[in-house]
Order: structure tokens, then sequence, then C-alpha cells
């Protein structure tokens, strides 16, 4: 008897239909893009006042409750939001994904081994960037993010490298070993408002070109309610957004569960 095998995925979870008579297998897979949450912003208010208002661990536990894919944190030399000690607590709290983003330093290569995220996230932030404003010039450091990437494969940890729509810093980026690409998308949202097309025309060759390199496709900065789902309906095979400064700032208006959906279903 021949079988037909129909893959789907129904609430993210595989359900496989078996239909008989047929001699065809048919294998289709829905790839969910999934919305990490950076904290950042909670922790640089609790350290605006000191003490432990709004509390950190929580924030992590509820955004995931409330639907958040992951978790991303950002720690910086001066721990002026997340602090190197919140990474080690939160770590034992998620139920979801864990991305760690930052600047390659010792200490941090350090952290990052001993906390074993799902995933590390390579800036090429100084040490006082306010906030992430350039990826990686893949071609001039790629000897340097090869060692480092090697390291933290070594270790089982999914790597990503913060890039522009460059293709020589993305095809480099896949000679480094890396995993995936997180393209820098503030150029998007800067312009997405004056001209949609042509906002989103470098990110689709761009997303194409890391495809075709065998890397997978992340996203982050400056996305928001606005110009989520337009970058998602060019891009549909992007495997994760992380959002934070937008997504913290609205949910003080429309609360943190509300906010956390209304973006999922910018991804639907």
């Amino acid at each position: 008897m021949s079988l037909l095998f129909s893959t789907k995925i129904v609430k993210k979870k595989p359900v496989i239909v078996i239909l008989h008579n047929y001699n065809t297998i048919n294998l289709t897979f829905i790839l969910m893009t999934k919305l990490s949450v950076n904290i950042n912003k909670i922790a640089t208010l609790r350290n605006a006042r000191g003490g432990n208002v709004p509390n950190v661990l929580s924030a992590a536990i509820n955004c995931q409750l409330f639907g958040a894919d992951g978790i991303t944190v950002h720690p910086r030399p001066d721990e002026r939001h997340i602090r190197y000690s919140d990474v080690l607590e939160i770590k034992p709290l998620i139920t979801t994904e864990f991305n760690i983003e930052g600047y390659p330093s010792d200490e941090f290569i350090a952290l990052v081994l001993s906390v074993r995220p799902d995933q590390v996230t390579l800036v090429p932030d100084p040490h006082d960037a306010i906030t992430s404003n350039a990826g990686w010039d893949t071609l001039k450091n790629r000897t340097f993010l090869t060692e480092i990437v090697s390291e933290f494969k070594k270790g089982g940890i999914r790597t990503s490298l913060f890039v522009d729509t460059n293709r020589v810093n993305i095809e480099n980026a896949s000679l480094t070993g890396a995993d995936r690409v997180e393209l820098y998308t503030e150029p998007y949202a800067t312009d997405f408002n004056k001209n949609a097309i042509e906002a989103i025309e470098p990110f689709i060759k761009a997303a194409e070109i890391a495809r075709n390199s065998g890397l997978g496709v992340n996203g982050g900065h400056d996305l928001n309610l606005d110009n989520l789902r337009y970058f998602h309906q060019n891009i549909p095979w992007i495997e994760e957004v992380s959002i934070g400064h937008a997504l913290i700032s609205d949910a003080l208006y429309l609360g943190l569960e509300n906010t956390i959906q209304m973006y999922k279903r910018q991804l639907a």
C-alpha cells in the first residue's frame, strides 16, 4: 500500500496526516518567523531609579507567557541597562530561546560560553555606542570573526552576525562559519514612510543573497508596528526579528501582553 505523508505546522507543532492509496510524498513546511523581545529598555528604566523596579526577571518570564518566542539581551561594558549578572539570572527562566547580543570582547565571550544561550549575535559596536548603528565589515574582520564563531559553535551556540545589505559583507559572513546574519534594518525603517518599495528592495536582495549563501536570516533595529508587516510580507522566510525599543515603548500605552500579541500578528 502506498502512503501520502502531508506535513503541516499547526500552532507550531508538526502534525502528520497519513492518506492511503497514493504513491506521492508531499511534505509542506510553513516557516514561522519568531519574535524575540529585547528587554534592555526594562533594565534601563530599573537602573534610572536604582532598586529592582521594574523587575527584569519578571519581564523575561512574562514576555514568554504573553507569546514572545524568545528573549534578547545586549549587555554592554558599562552595564547601563542589562547587567552581566542579569544575564546569568535570566538563563534559567528561559522556556523559549535566549539570544545574547554584543561585541565579542574577552569578557563577553566568557559570559556567553558560561551561559550557553541558544544564539549569540555579534555586533561591531564600540564600547560607548548608544545603540547598534552599523553592521560588520566582514571582509576586513573575517579572520577575527571566524575564530570567535568557531569558539561559540564548539560550545553548541548558534551564531549570527549583524550586517548591512552589502553583498560583500553577507558573502564573507558565510565564510566565517556563522549560522545566520541579522540584517541591520534601521535604513529600512528610516525610509519606509518615504517610499516603502524602495526601502525594502535592498533588504529583499540581501536576504536572498544570505539564503543562497547558506545563511539563516534574522532582522532587527527600529522595526515597529508600522513597518514590520510589510517587511515580513516581502521577506517571509526571515527566521527571527528582535525588537526592543519600539515594543517596550508601545507597551507603556498598550500593555505588555497586548503589545506582544500585536507584534505577533504582524508576523502571521
